[in-house]
């Protein structure tokens, strides 16, 4: 897929950050779009951007984790704009908490979202995909499905679910020799409000200190821009790269991902545990 122009690309967690960059630089470059989020507020805005640039936008309150609602979401889609090329599984949340201390309930609330979102958006949309005769599949993981971090198990096991699916998949349809490819995107620290609107177990404090400045310390890493990033992605796709390291600090990430595991392990686990004890420090005595 060397351009976009004519084409219609479905886009998941279109209501702010990646996804309404996405959206934004696609409606410019000429495709079609279908946007879905469960914000229908943020979906509204990125829907209000898009339009005015010459190409159609439909919209749907979707969630991904509701496997009939994206299965017919996907129906729909394709009888608005007759076929689908691009499929974006970007919607996604996070969590915070140490595996002893994680509930079920935020557990199940996050793979349902980030890796079965990306399963059910994948499985809906392939057959059309196929369809169209050119399709590609984009599916987002993150650094965090290069590398392991404490108080992420959850975040880390869904995005190496996800990395793992997709890479399989690229190797099936090559295999098959279907008219569509796969990208896995993993961004590094990207701009958005994904860290703001996380879930925090209050286990987070006692692994590596206060978790708001956690969460600052944090935001404080993301170097990348939603729209550098959808740049990037495109760039991607247009190249049919297998997988596409988005930011400088993806790079140096997936770099250290080669390291010996025990490596780059001791470092978090040692860094996690300095931030503990200045947290501890500035905590004011009883």
């Amino acid at each position: 897929m060397k351009d976009f122009a004519g084409r219609v690309a479905a886009v998941t967690g279109a209501g702010s950050g990646i996804g309404r960059a996405l959206a934004r630089q696609l409606a410019r470059q000429g495709a079609g779009l279908a946007l879905c989020d469960v914000d229908g507020a943020g979906l509204a805005e990125t829907v209000a951007g898009c339009e005015g640039l010459g190409v159609k936008v439909t919209s749907r309150i979707v969630d991904v984790a509701d496997r009939a609602a994206v299965y017919a979401w996907a129906d729909e889609v394709v009888a608005d704009h007759g076929a689908v090329h691009v499929v974006v599984n970007n919607a996604g949340v996070a969590l915070g908490a140490t595996v002893e201390s994680m509930s079920y309930d935020d557990f199940e609330w996050l793979m349902n979202i980030d890796f079965w979102g990306v399963v059910h958006g994948t499985k809906a949309f392939l057959p059309y995909l196929k369809a169209s005769g050119d399709g590609h599949v984009v599916n987002v993981s993150s650094v965090f499905g290069l590398i392991s971090v404490p108080s992420q198990s959850a975040y880390n096991a869904a995005k190496f679910a996800v990395r793992g699916f997709s890479d399989t998949l690229r190797m099936e349809l090559e295999i098959e020799g279907a008219p569509v490819s796969v990208t896995t995107v993993h961004p590094g620290g990207i701009k958005t409000n994904i860290a703001r609107n996380a879930r925090m177990d209050p286990s987070v404090t006692a692994l590596a200190g206060d978790a708001e400045q956690a969460r600052a310390d944090f935001e404080r890493m993301f170097v990348t821009s939603p729209e550098k990033a959808a740049r990037q992605i495109l760039t991607a796709v247009r190249r049919d790269r297998r997988r596409a390291l988005v930011g400088p600090d993806a790079k140096a990430i997936d770099l250290v991902a080669r390291l010996p595991a025990a490596l780059y392990q001791n470092v978090l686990a040692k860094s996690a545990a300095r931030m503990r004890g200045r947290s501890a420090a500035r905590s004011p005595r009883p």
